[in-house]
């Protein structure tokens, strides 16, 4: 009888989360009923939503349930199950992730083609990550060509993509904050114009430095002292796509930052949090542009891969504290 292994979790985190709140737990391989697909996950995908879901409260998402497997995207390849278009040895997109076999809803599974780029692109370039990014910039926070944009964790999966679909789309400028120097000079080869390491001093002073005339679009990925100076820095009538806050996903205390919310007033800034699920009318139009810049070469895209279900938990707490590079993936 072939073994499934499952990452459940084991108790809520307080503060950052540990070890200790994730176990291995090996289960049957499901059977499909009428409708059903049983998957065998090649990759799954691990990402910051997922601390918030780990908490049981309130949001526009239920909580992770406690004794049972937490849940992201994934692909793999279906081994038993037919469906309208879908069949044994087809390739496809789900939300089952942290877990070596899945047990889909057809409904809830999206074929994918694995000759029109590499797989692993689907949970990332061309999948929700590439469509957070592309959404955000161009739908939410609205950029036009000339303007100055600032991306804050900007050597991640969201961010990178952000900062070169900006250049892409004529930005005058475009800066991005990073966590080490390595990743400051990953940015400044994939195009951004400035980049800087948020360790090396108060963000504020760093922005003012590499966008001394100020900034019209803020793409945030942390909050907190980020968000702070990009109000700080932005031009009348700016605005910032409030993807994540991933500054204060762990804190067990309210955020110190922003103290200068007032500005937005006298600014008249726009601040607008959206979910990439709001968006989902872009989808076709942002798998034909950002697959063409793909064959173009005019699209870089980087992935940190962690190999196998146990070592799952350390790509998603590495993951909360910046260990990756682009696209934090497991392989399966």
């Amino acid at each position: 009888m072939t073994v499934n292994r499952e990452i459940h979790l084991a108790s809520r985190p307080q503060g950052w989360p540990t070890a200790d709140n994730f176990r291995l737990v090996e289960t049957e391989v499901p059977t499909p009923g009428p409708g059903q697909l049983v998957v065998r996950n090649q990759l799954m995908s691990v990402d910051p939503y997922m601390r918030g879901r780990m908490d049981d409260v309130k949001s526009y998402v239920p909580p992770f349930a406690l004794d049972a497997p937490l849940e992201g995207g994934a692909l793999g390849e279906v081994v038993a199950g037919e469906a309208d278009g879908i069949a044994p040895g087809d390739t496809v997109l789900h939300g089952l992730g942290w877990r070596e076999y899945a047990l889909v809803d057809a409904r809830g599974a999206r074929k994918v083609d694995p000759d029109l780029a590499p797989v692993s692109a689907y949970l990332s370039v061309l999948g929700m990550t590439g469509l957070t990014a592309y959404a955000g910039l161009l739908d939410v926070a609205a950029m036009k060509p000339g303007e100055t944009v600032f991306v804050s964790g900007a050597a991640g999966a969201v961010g990178s993509m952000v900062g070169q679909i900006a250049k892409l789309k004529g930005a005058g400028r475009v800066v991005g904050s990073a966590g080490s120097a390595a990743k400051v000079e990953r940015l400044e080869e994939l195009g951004f114009d400035a980049a800087f390491d948020y360790h090396d001093g108060p963000v504020r002073d760093s922005l003012r430095a590499a966008a001394p005339d100020g900034i019209d679009v803020y793409f945030d990925n942390v909050g907190g002292d980020h968000l702070e100076a990009a109000i700080g820095a932005m031009r009348l009538h700016g605005r910032a796509a409030i993807c994540g806050m991933i500054a204060q996903y762990n804190d067990s205390e309210p955020p110190a930052a922003p103290r200068n919310l007032a500005l937005v007033i006298g600014k008249r800034l726009t601040l607008r949090g959206f979910l990439v699920g709001d968006h989902g009318h872009l989808r076709d139009q942002f798998v034909q542009e950002v697959a063409g810049w793909l064959r173009e070469g005019k699209l870089s895209y980087d992935e940190t891969v962690v190999d196998g279900i146990a070592h799952a938990p350390e790509a998603f707490l590495g993951l909360l504290r910046g260990k990756n590079l682009g696209k934090m993936l497991v392989r399966l």
